[in-house]
């Protein structure tokens, strides 16, 4: 099966327990290797002015 048969899978399904694990799979990745830092509330407020 596919990408999209899994994410489009019904609850409670086999299908929909894949996508779990690999939902938690790919967060844990993403966390990881790209984590995004909170920004610093000045420099945002400046660059939504720009």
């Amino acid at each position: 099966m596919h990408f999209e048969g899994i994410f489009q899978s019904k609850k409670g399904s086999p299908e929909a327990d894949e996508m779990k694990v690999l939902v938690t799979l790919i967060e844990a990745y993403e966390n990881k290797h790209y984590a995004i830092e909170a920004a610093d509330s000045v420099e945002a407020t400046k660059f939504h002015m720009e």
